[in-house]
């Protein structure tokens, strides 16, 4: 049994209405939840592969710098 208050009035679900509403709110908090994990896990990737990449250019870089600097 589900109930519902708007506005002063009561509203009141039940039987299969009551197991309809229930399974789409499951199943719409549930798509909610994988969206925000496949976030995440594309967010956390994005990072890590900018790191794997960007740290061994800025240490190839700084060692080509080094080697071409002029010793005077």
């Amino acid at each position: 049994m589900i109930v519902i208050s708007r506005n002063g009035k009561t509203t009141v679900v039940r039987g299969w209405r009551a197991w309809l509403v229930g399974a789409l709110v499951f199943a719409a908090m549930t798509t909610l939840l994988a969206l925000c994990a496949f976030l995440a896990l594309g967010i956390a990737l994005t990072l890590t592969m900018l790191v794997f990449i960007a740290v061994p250019v800025a240490v190839g870089v700084a060692l080509l710098a080094s080697l071409l600097r002029s010793r005077s």
